[in-house]
């Protein structure tokens, strides 16, 4: 049985990296053509090069990685188990004692360790070198932000709660258009400091540099403003330069722990987590997809092929994938949108996969 399972694994092994490579292949001539027309743009006198749009799409790839690589796996078996079943292979294994509870086991070993592959590959691989392409672009266009106004965070201290704007963090990691709204516990607005750069100190404090602040102070009837120029403010907080970090990240980039500590965080300060709860659980149930997939394609060994039949099957084995990939990316925007349990709504999609891949190993293999 040991000759059995090194003969599958090799074969199902060498048709996911060929499907894999294909795939990438693929999406990194998308990618390059897509930034060729920022070739020669730039900001602050330096022009973003060839060389530096080959490297920024290069970091783009293990992200795509890990999206693809369920579907690569599904791809890759699918044909395997179709050839060998096409080229009658796949009998005279059965005849040797290779059962349907066998076969399945063997697969299920296999799908663990492209489940191991994915989770590694999301949560290490993609998101330094989701940074790393940040960071790249960066010196070009002269920050990393989302949006038009950045990243929002908010932070409750002893008496007072404030909301914390930054526009965008440089290159370097500073900090540019920072705007704190400071107010008391009864909610009313106490004071606003803005200030066009800002850097974290040792001490986990920030130092605003040219800052701008305005108190609002009420005595009695009495209300006026009282406006203050300083060039460097110190304001003590919690909010470290991580939380600020992945606040200007997309959260399917993030780490599964960034994502995690940053739900803690959002929680603490009575915020909204249900987009980042939703990609924490997806994070979570995603490389199990791949097991998933492996049991899907088992049925196809059980099969009777036609010459040439076999393309057909492998064409649908894409429209799996793809439905596969379109479903969990839908599941995730309703969920967000009604409110859903995020766990539900990530889990969502592999379920209904598994039962689809059990019915059909049910139907296709013991009962015929």
């Amino acid at each position: 049985m040991k000759t059995i399972r090194r003969l599958i694994y090799r074969e199902v092994l060498a048709s996911v990296v060929f499907v894999a490579i294909g795939f990438l292949a693929l999406f990194f001539f998308f990618d390059f053509v897509d930034e060729l027309p920022n070739v020669g743009r730039g900001a602050l006198g330096s022009a973003y090069k060839m060389s530096q749009a080959l490297a920024y799409v290069a970091l783009q790839v293990p992200n795509h990685l890990y999206e693809l690589l369920p579907i690569a796996v599904l791809i890759g078996t699918i044909f395997v188990m179709a050839r060998l079943a096409q080229t009658s292979e796949y009998t005279i294994l059965r005849t040797s004692g290779l059962g349907p509870w066998r076969a399945l086991r063997i697969l299920l070993g296999l799908g663990l360790i492209f489940t191991l592959l994915t989770f590694a590959t999301g949560d290490y691989l993609a998101p330094v070198a989701g940074r790393a392409a940040q960071l790249l672009k960066a010196r070009y266009e002269g920050r990393i932000s989302i949006g038009q106004t950045g990243a929002w965070l908010k932070e409750k201290q002893a008496f007072h709660t404030y909301n914390v704007n930054v526009n965008a963090l440089s290159p370097e990691g500073d900090m540019r258009g920072v705007r704190i709204f400071e107010a008391d516990s009864r909610g009313f607005l106490v004071s606003i400091t803005q200030a066009p750069r800002g850097r974290f100190a040792d001490d986990g404090s920030w130092t605003l540099l040219d800052a701008e602040r305005s108190e609002f102070i009420t005595q009695g009837e009495i209300a006026k403003v009282e406006r203050i120029k300083t060039p460097a403010f110190r304001w003590p907080t919690q909010i470290s330069p991580e939380m600020v970090s992945v606040a200007l990240l997309k959260p399917d980039r993030m780490s599964t722990i960034d994502l995690f500590q940053y739900i803690q965080h959002l929680d603490a300060n009575g915020q909204t987590s249900q987009r980042y709860e939703i990609e924490f659980w997806r994070k979570v149930f995603y490389p199990l997809s791949c097991m998933v997939m492996v049991v899907l394609a088992l049925p196809f060994a059980y099969l009777h092929f036609r010459a040439g039949g076999i393309t057909s099957y492998v064409f649908g084995g894409v429209l799996i994938g793809i439905s596969f990939f379109l479903l969990n990316n839908v599941f995730g925007y309703i969920g967000n949108l009604q409110n859903w349990w995020p766990w539900l709504t990530a889990a969502s999609p592999g379920l209904i996969y598994s039962l689809v891949s059990l019915g059909a190993f049910g139907w296709l293999v013991l009962r015929r």
